[in-house]
Formats: C-alpha cells, structure tokens, sequence
C-alpha cells in the first residue's frame, strides 16, 4: 500500500484538505460561503464554518494509500506573533487525526503552503531547494517575497508589495462596486476581456513597494462618470498588473535574474499570466488557497527523519 502525507488547510476564505504521495497529490476545497453584497467574513464565523464543513470537505478525498503523517497550516506567515483563529479548526483536525493514527503531525504556515502548491504545480519542486522571488497575491496579502530553503521547508521575507489595499482587495472592492458576487476575482477577469479603450494607472511606487488606494480611488470616479463596467474591471486589473511588474523589475535589480514564482489567487488572472510570459505560474486551482502544498511540505518533513 502508498505511503501517504494528509494536510488540511483552513483559511479566511477556503477549507481545504489534501493528500500526497511523494508525486501526485489530490486536494479536496471549497469556498466558505460569504452573504451576498459582503466582503469576506468575521474570524468567528469562518472559524464555525470551517468546523461544521470539514467532514465533508475530507469525505471528497478518496483515500487510497496508508497515512504516514498530518500537516495543517497553523498561521497565515511563519513569522512571530503571525496568527489568525480561522487556522485553529484545521489544526485541531490534524493534531487528533495524527494522534490516533500514531503518525506525526508537522505544522507550517499558510504562506509556506502557497510556494510548496505553486512550486509543485508549475513542474519546478526545486524551486524549495534554491532562492527565487515569489509573488503572494490574495484577499488579504500582497507581498513580493525573497525565498530560501529552510530545513524542510522555505523562509520568507518580504522585499515588496502594497503598503495599504492588497490586490486581492482591490478586485473585491471593484466586484462589490459592479454588483458582484464575493470573491469577485473571476467575474472581473471575464468582464475585463470586454473592453475596449483599455484605460490603466501606474500606482505610485517606493523601490518594490506601492500604493494601490490610487487605483481605488480612480476606479469610483469612472464608475460616477457612468463609464462601462468592462472598462473599470479591465483597469483595476491592469493596474494591477503594472504595480507588480513594476515591483518585479525593482526586485531583479536588487537580487538578480532569480527566478520568479506567482502563487495566491490573485495570481490565476488571466491578464497577468498573458501579460507575464517569463513568470513561473501555479496551476490556478493551486493559486487559489488549498492544502496540497501543506500536504508536499508534511511529505518532505516525514521523510526527513528517515
């Protein structure tokens, strides 16, 4: 019988749960369900939901293989003081799951778990091997980081990214602004094919870092001109777009031609993969939070110990 690692991941917006064998590896997930017109969910709330919603979330995962280990993602950085109560449920799931199993349980962070996804996806696992920049962009995070290996796992540390709205953010507020649905992401992107004049914004920039309330700004101004929604979708996400280019180019001054990896969901934008032909992409449903790469860093680390 496969050897397996199981992981599960419960972010502010997903539960997920996930296994991997070493090669191949299968995520079951699901959007935690957010009222119509709101943006996202109160820590309490989602806390619940990925409680009540786990079982069945795990249900979806055939498992076929024996389970030598149980990873969860317990806060959303690997830095101190980094923590967020929505982890607690999958954690716990995890922590008792390894302890009647009589298998160990191994934790990383949200963050990890998104270099480990996108990594594998793209065909390039030896990125946890060398150092590489990497883009997380989300909901809730916007950072250009400089990764290296760590043990089993990688450190991050942020060079760039926003100082105020995450890009993540941004579209969720230009959704709620058109009548969106919550997370907007995929909406806009569709809508923005659609446009025409093709209007963007360059953000205002301090080495890699940048401001993207300008874009927000301007974006409600053409949407009090009465100009078209395709319009306004295709220049919040071009803005976008440019910010990061314009924070990637900062960052390969500063540390060279190292390669670049695009992880979050953010980053399954289709305007910003077209736009980035030299980028190393995750597939998206492993852009999106999931706890596949929580499941390949509990693999590398049971394995570790021989």
């Amino acid at each position: 019988m496969r050897e397996i690692a199981a992981a599960f991941d419960t972010s502010n917006y997903t539960t997920s749960c996930a296994f991997f064998d070493g090669e191949s590896g299968v995520n079951s997930g699901r959007l935690l369900d957010v009222r119509p017109g709101e943006l996202g969910l109160r820590q309490s709330d989602a806390l619940f939901s990925h409680v009540r919603r786990l079982p069945d979330i795990a249900d979806a995962l055939p498992l076929d293989g024996r389970v030598v280990a149980v990873g969860a993602s317990e806060t959303p950085r690997e830095t101190e003081g980094s923590y967020m109560p929505c982890f607690l449920a999958g954690v716990a799931q995890a922590r008792v799951l390894a302890h009647f199993l009589g298998v160990p349980y191994f934790g990383f962070s949200h963050q990890q778990g998104h270099i480990a996804a996108a990594s594998w996806s793209a065909g390039h696992t030896e990125l946890l091997e060398t150092p590489h920049l990497a883009w997380h962009l989300s909901g809730g995070t916007t950072e250009l980081l400089f990764v290296r290996p760590e043990g089993v796992a990688v450190r991050c540390e942020i060079v760039g990214g926003t100082r105020d709205v995450s890009a993540g953010q941004l579209i969720d507020r230009t959704g709620q602004l058109l009548g969106l649905q919550f997370p907007s992401g995929k909406a806009l992107d569709k809508l923005s094919g659609e446009a025409v004049e093709k209007k963007s914004y360059l953000p205002k920039k301090d080495g890699c870092f940048f401001s993207l309330s300008g874009v927000e700004h301007k974006m409600k101004e053409m949407r009090e001109r009465g100009e078209p929604e395709a319009e306004i979708a295709y220049f919040a996400l071009c803005s976008v777009v440019r910010a990061v280019h314009q924070a990637t180019a900062e960052a390969k001054k500063r540390f060279g031609g190292l390669p670049v990896l695009y992880s979050g969901g953010v980053a399954s934008n289709s305007l910003l993969r077209d736009r980035t032909p030299e980028g190393i992409f995750a597939e998206p449903k492993y852009s999106t939070d999931n706890a596949m790469g929580t499941a390949i860093l509990t693999w590398r680390a049971v394995k570790s110990l021989g």
